[in-house]
Parts: structure tokens; C-alpha cells; sequence
């Protein structure tokens, strides 16, 4: 991929505020000015900032419904009520429905959990789901990450006698569905501070108020945060605010005690034994909890979250595993049969926007492969597949462009549609796909910004080599846990050098593994630059050349730093200029 590199020069005014800021923290002018970049200006906000705590957790009755919430779930348990926890089949969804249901296990025994089947059900609130509730005598349905549009679900389950509390974080229509209680701070009416927790994070919320009602100690709910941070990471919603709190504990929890179904996950990926990230979520424990719910049943993924016993969870986790070889696979075929359509199709060069469809594509992984092709070719997109009559698919955005206010500009051509800014979900008849497409495509081309459609990679400061150090790394984790709203800082130095033993490597030969020296010290520093083998050539020319990067630790080498190098260019251009 081209980037475009962008870098803002600190003020002189920004730089005195960073060197003062340094001193009091003992910290790099560097990153101060990153602290000073994120409106964190004082000593006593860094500290915040570094340490999240859990008393600055928001009161969860501040959020419109909890009260009424909490009341329902108190009576049905006063009336032994048989509850259904009931959730989506993603990451987000069936962590969801692991903490709410191992929280309220402890205290109340008449409870089930229940996630809906990807291909026979779809997304969402079921009537299959409803009648099976309704045959086991369930009458009260707690339903996460999803249930913000099933009005005819549920006007339905209310005639069997089932009430429903919401528990979803999507943006609502204008109507909602007549539940007991609905849980979202995207509510237009509700004033909670923080918009934008995720499906598991509103059942957290719900947790806390139910604990704090009930005089349970909150110290109950710190073991079940590990979920938080899996589905916050996984989800890719906002890490800042409260999410940040969440995420910061949730990591502390996964690495030092998680549950007994997230160890044996981190156990089948071999990630175990080092400290463990948001992107190790994102891309090692997160895939696998899809990966059932993807190619098989996401129930299976829940099963293993609540496992108590070790050796049953491990046994799980490796039949998860198994499904998500398989996902990989499919993955892989279909990202390579989309990207033939792409080049196949003129038309599609002359839209900012992608809609492809397919009626052999699975399912379950058409949002991964819209996710890859937003990637590739950064644009938002759509990749639809058939059911029957009709056509169901995901759509992905980039950096900035609401996707979900395209596909509602669609909305008299679906049967159903729900997401947030950066992904969504839509039904309608395969016979609708062209009239669709054209409207989609004009959508987005008279609301996409030029610059939207090009990779920029956004450098947070220039360094020297002889700046890493590993004071400068120890301080740079303290900014974790990152994720949208706090990205990784992206560094750059210019006229860098092949020290003589860089190589590429990988299975296809497609990566270079880097030795670099600068022109200022002898240091010596280690890199990797994933899939841009096509660099090589030019680097072992012994030319000078700029790189944009993460600094990261060697998960091999425990105390080594390494570069995670993000582009290679030749020396041109000054890197505070915009090319």
C-alpha cells in the first residue's frame, strides 16, 4: 500500500509546555507531547491517564432504564422465574452473554444462556429463539449486543408472556422495540456521559447496577473485566474514557488471573508466559471466539467462556481452533476471489465506494473479507452474499466515513439493518442489489472527503535512533492500552541505512527482516517490515531511506526492542511535508 505520510511539527509553545511536562514526569519531551497531543496537559491528568482507575467508573444508574432494568431482574428472581440470557454469535456478543450469565449464576440458579444459529437464525432477536423460550418457560429474556430493531420479535415474545431487557450498543431507529427496559447510551434520550461502550460493556453496566442495588461487593465483578477487554479490543470501539478503565483492568485481569475458557484460548494460541495486549486479542483470542459462531455455532464459544474445569475448556478451545483453520481458509479463497472482481470491474475504479456479491460466498465470513478489502483498496464497502430470496451482507468503513448513514440512506430497499459508523449489517431482496448499488455508490461519492480515500499514516514524532531506549519503550506501554481514540504512536526517522544484514524472510519470501543504523549514533536496531519485500532491492543498495513505524518488544527476545516498520521510502521529501 502507498501511504501518505503526515506529520505536524510541534509549536515552539507545545515544545516548551512538552519539556516542562517531561521534567515533572521524568519522562521524554517526546512523549509528553504525546500526552499534551491527547489534551492531557498537567501532572495529575497523566497520572490519571497512566493509572485508570476503577472508583472513576460511571454511576451505572445514570444510564435511562437501569432503575426499571434492575427492578425486572430483582422481581423475576423473587418469583423464580426461569431467565434467558441471550446474545449475539460475534466476540462481542458472546462475551457478553459469558459475564452476565457467570455473574448472575452465583446468586440465581434458574438461568440459561442462548445464542442464536448464524445460518438458520441470522442476526439477532429469532422467533426460533423466542418459541424455544417460551417451551422451556423462560419469562424474562436479557438480550446483548443485539435487539435495539426486533420490534416484531419482540411485540411477539410479549404475547407469550416473555419480557425483554435490552442490553445493545447499535444506534436505534427512531422506534424501539416494547421491551421492559432498553439499555443503550446511543438512546437519543438518554444522557449517559459515555457513548460508546460496547454490547458486553453495557452488560457490565447492567452488573454493577444490579450488584450495587443488592449490596454485592464490586470487587465480584473485577474477575469477569478480562471479558470487557476481549470484547472492547475485538469490537474496535473507542479506548478512552470509561472503555479505557474497562480495557486497562480487563488486560490487568487477563494476564495476571483470566477465566478458565480465555486461558485455555491463550494456551491452544501459544501466547502464554508473556504479557498480553489488544492487538493479541485482536488478533489471536478474538478470531477464535468468531471462528464457532462463523463456520459452526457461536454457543460452543460461550460454553467454553463459562468452563469451569480446565481440561474440559482446553479440549474446547481446540476444537474452536479447528473452526478457525477453517475460517482462515475460506477467508483466503474468498478475499482472493473479491479482489478478482475489483480488478475485473472498471466500474468499480471510478466509485469511492465497493459493493460486490456473491451467492456461494459463507456467511459467516463476508464481514472479515469486507473488513480485508477496506484494507487493501481504502474504500468503504459492502459484501453481500444470498439467502434464499435474499441478499445478506456486511459493510466496513474507513477512517472517518459513517457507513452506517449510507446503508440508512438505503433503508426503503432493506428488510433489516443495524451497526455503528465503522461497520453494519443489512437484508434485502437479491433482486434489489443494482438498484442498491447505484445508490449506495452516489451516497458515498457526494459524502466522502477526497482525502478519506487515501492510506495516511499519521507520524506522532521524529526520532534518532539513539532516542529508543529502553527507558523509552517501558514509558511508551504506559499509553496502553491502545486502540481507536489512543492509537499506537506511529514514529518516523529519516536517512536510515541497511547495516549490512537485513534479509527477507517468510514463508513467500514476502518480509524483510531489518538491521538499520542512522546517521547520528553506531546503534544498531532491529526491524521487521511485513509484505514489503518489494523494498529490498533498494535497501541493500546502500541508499539512505526514510521508515515510518511502531517500536515495539521482541516476543522472542524478552528484553530486546524492535521496530515494527508500517513503510519504507526513499529519502525525498521532508517528513513534515504532505506528499
Amino acid at each position: 500500500m502507498y501511504f501518505k505520510w503526515k506529520y505536524d511539527p510541534p509549536t515552539t509553545n507545545e515544545q516548551q509546555a512538552a519539556k516542562e511536562l517531561g521534567e515533572k514526569l521524568n519522562m521524554s519531551p517526546v512523549l509528553a507531547q504525546l500526552l499534551i497531543r491527547r489534551g492531557i496537559t498537567t501532572e495529575s491528568a497523566a497520572k490519571r491517564f497512566f493509572r485508570p482507575q476503577l472508583n472513576d467508573i460511571l454511576n451505572p444508574f445514570l444510564m435511562k432504564d437501569m432503575d426499571i432494568a434492575v427492578d425486572r431482574l430483582n422481581d423475576a428472581m423473587g418469583r423464580k422465574e426461569r431467565i434467558m440470557v441471550y446474545g449475539d454469535y460475534d466476540v462481542d456478543g458472546c462475551t457478553a452473554v459469558a459475564l452476565v450469565y457467570k455473574f448472575l449464576q452465583q446468586f440465581y440458579s434458574n438461568i440459561e444462556y442462548y445464542i442464536p444459529d448464524r445460518y438458520e437464525e441470522g442476526y439477532g432477536v429469532s422467533k426460533k429463539g423466542i418459541n424455544y423460550a417460551n417451551s422451556v418457560g423462560v419469562k424474562l429474556i436479557i438480550i446483548l449486543d443485539c435487539g435495539i430493531k426486533a420490534i416484531n420479535e419482540i411485540t411477539y415474545a410479549k404475547t407469550l408472556g416473555i419480557d425483554f431487557i435490552i442490553c445493545d450498543h447499535h444506534v436505534p431507529d427512531d422506534e424501539m422495540p416494547p421491551a421492559v427496559a432498553i439499555l443503550n447510551p446511543k438512546r437519543p434520550d438518554d444522557s449517559y456521559p459515555f457513548k460508546h461502550l460496547c454490547g458486553c460493556g453495557v452488560g457490565f453496566k447492567f452488573m454493577q447496577a444490579f450488584a450495587k442495588n443488592n449490596g454485592i461487593p464490586f470487587s465480584r465483578l473485577i474477575p469477569l473485566l478480562d471479558f470487557c477487554a476481549v470484547s472492547i479490543a475485538a469490537d474496535i470501539v473507542p479506548v478512552e474514557d470509561e472503555n479505557r478503565i474497562l480495557a486497562y483492568h480487563g488486560l490487568k485481569q487477563l494476564n495476571q488471573n483470566p477465566s478458565i475458557g480465555l486461558k485455555a484460548i491463550i494456551d491452544i494460541c501459544g501466547i502464554s508466559g508473556r504479557e498480553l495486549s489488544m492487538s493479541d486479542i485482536m488478533f489471536k483470542i478474538g478470531p477464535r471466539i468468531n471462528a464457532s459462531g462463523r463456520i459452526e455455532n457461536g454457543k460452543e464459544s460461550v460454553d467454553l467462556l463459562v468452563e469451569k474445569d480446565y481440561n474440559i475448556a482446553l479440549k474446547n478451545a481446540r476444537h474452536i481452533d479447528e473452526y478457525n483453520e477453517q475460517r482462515k481458509d475460506i477467508d483466503k479463497q474468498m478475499t482472493e476471489e473479491a479482489n478478482q472482481i475489483v480488478a475485473r470491474l472498471e466500474s468499480q475504479k471510478h466509485h469511492s465506494g465497493i459493493v460486490l456479491y456473491d451467492e456461494n460466498w459463507k456467511k459467516g465470513v463476508i464481514g472479515i473479507v469486507a473488513s480485508r478489502l477496506t484494507e487493501i483498496y481504502f474504500r468503504p464497502t459492502v459484501v453481500l452474499t444470498r439467502d434464499g430470496e435474499f441478499a445478506t451482507g456486511s459493510a466496513r468503513s474507513i477512517m472517518g466515513f459513517d457507513i452506517y448513514a449510507a446503508i440508512k440512506s438505503c433503508r426503503d430497499l432493506l428488510i433489516n439493518f443495524g451497526g455503528h459508523t465503522y461497520a453494519a449489517g443489512l437484508t434485502m431482496k437479491w433482486t434489489d442489489i443494482p438498484v442498491f448499488l447505484k445508490r449506495f455508490h452516489n451516497y458515498v461519492e457526494s459524502h466522502i472527503m477526497p482525502e478519506q480515500t487515501e492510506a495516511v499514516l499519521h507520524i506522532d514524532a521524529m526520532l534518532d535512533f539513539k532516542d529508543i531506549t529502553k527507558k523509552l519503550y517501558n514509558d511508551l506501554k504506559r499509553f496502553s492500552p491502545f486502540g481507536p481514540g489512543n492509537q499506537k504512536p506511529h514514529f518516523c526517522t529519516a536517512n536510515v541505512y541497511d547495516y549490512g544484514t537485513s534479509k527477507v524472510v517468510g514463508r513467500e519470501q514476502e518480509h524483510i527482516k531489518l538491521e538499520l543504523i542512522d546517521s547520528k549514533s553506531s546503534n544498531v536496531v532491529n526491524g521487521m517490515a511485513f509484505g514489503q519485500s518489494g523494498a529490498a532491492r533498494y535497501i541493500k543498495s546502500k541508499r539512505s531511506f526514510d521508515i515510518a513505524y511502531t517500536i515495539e518488544g521482541n516476543v522472542f527476545k524478552h528484553n530486546a526492542i524492535q521496530l515494527q516498520i508500517e513503510d519504507i521510502r526513499l529519502t525525498e521529501t521532508e517528513p513534515s511535508e504532505t506528499e
